[in-house]
């Protein structure tokens, strides 16, 4: 398979103002040197808690904000370098499905005319060949005609974001990104939206870059993993591969920390989730990032921060001891 998009050395800074006059104290890295590739057809699952960067690196493969620095490719163009005119044409092929679909409907606009919305806005078709594609659209995502007149209120959660992925769909795009595209879903509703947009990459050929706090559903869908932790890329490598054998301490903890069946009833659950709250103590003095909570820092962890760097065949990880992260980590507790 061939890269579909690259990121490259991607990184955003955001200023901190304060006072009255609104002065700039300080900046917040929010996505600090990633760098990644999405397969052709393949989903690229970004894992990791709220707050690590995964929507901020969204909106910059989106071209919605400007990169600090770094670039993004897409079928080797940087949509940040493109004109007003240009970037609209490549806005057809990258499409965001995102997290709330209440918010990101319109509320006085009936649902066909929210699928049309995307192809009125680009000049395609006439208005009755609009009209029969948002049509086949609905279809297509397992809504029948009479939701065509529905609004969002009129809806469930799970109709109103299958409306949002029809029209994602509407423009034909090579790539959705999809930024916790379940996570305000019913658990019941879950797996059907999730099946869907299985069924839909199968049948058109699309490519997923899927966001997700939620190590089950990026276990689900994600042919490849990457991990985050403050904005960086701690871990990156194959689904299977990543789950069955974490090499970040970090993901460990993540995996253990969720319930597992065999261990349902039993007192010892395995390693607790990381103490304490993500500071970017570790980045402001050069050290790992992750080591105020890791329970296998050393003196090394605080003097030097440890880069991404390739473990095994396409495993990634940023941890100086990536080759000694056991199956269960000791506990640890962080004032």
């Amino acid at each position: 398979m061939s890269s579909l998009l690259r990121v490259e050395n991607l990184r955003k800074d955001y200023p901190v103002r304060r006072g009255a006059l609104r002065q700039m104290v300080g900046t917040v890295r929010a996505v600090d040197d990633v760098s990644l590739e999405v397969e052709q057809g393949a989903t690229f699952g970004l894992l990791g808690e709220s707050g690590c960067g995964k929507s901020t690196l969204a909106r910059l493969v989106l071209a919605l904000e400007p990169p600090t620095a770094g670039r993004v490719l897409f079928r080797g163009r940087d949509p940040h370098a493109l004109d007003r005119g240009a970037l609209k044409a490549w806005r057809r092929q990258v499409q965001l499905v995102s997290q709330d679909p209440a918010s990101a409907l319109p509320a006085r606009m009936r649902a066909g005319r929210i699928v049309e919305e995307p192809l009125r806005v680009h000049g395609i078709g006439t208005a009755l060949e609009r009209h029969t594609r948002a049509a086949e659209l609905l279809a297509q995502v397992g809504l029948s005609p009479r939701h065509a007149a529905s609004y969002q209120h009129q809806l469930s959660g799970g109709q109103r974001q299958r409306v949002v992925i029809a029209r994602a769909l509407a423009l034909d795009p090579a790539l959705l990104v999809c930024d916790e595209p379940v996570s305000s879903l019913d658990v019941s509703v879950q797996a059907q939206v999730l099946n869907l947009l299985r069924s839909l990459q199968q049948r058109l050929g699309l490519t997923y870059l899927f966001i997700s706090h939620d190590l089950g559903v990026v276990r689900h869908m994600a042919d490849v993993i990457g991990v985050m932790y403050l904005g960086a890329l701690v871990e990156q490598g194959p689904a299977a591969a990543l789950y069955a054998q974490p090499l970040h301490p970090y993901t460990r903890i993540l995996l253990d920390a969720v319930p597992s069946v065999h261990r349902a009833g039993r007192r010892d659950r395995g390693a607790r989730p990381a103490a304490g709250e993500p500071s970017q103590a570790g980045l402001q003095e050069g050290g790992c990032p992750f080591r105020p909570r890791c329970p296998l820092a050393t003196d090394r962890c605080q003097a030097e921060r440890p880069p991404l760097r390739r473990v095994a065949p396409d495993r990634w990880s940023a941890c100086h001891y990536a080759e000694q992260v056991p199956e269960r980590l000791p506990g640890r507790t962080v004032a």
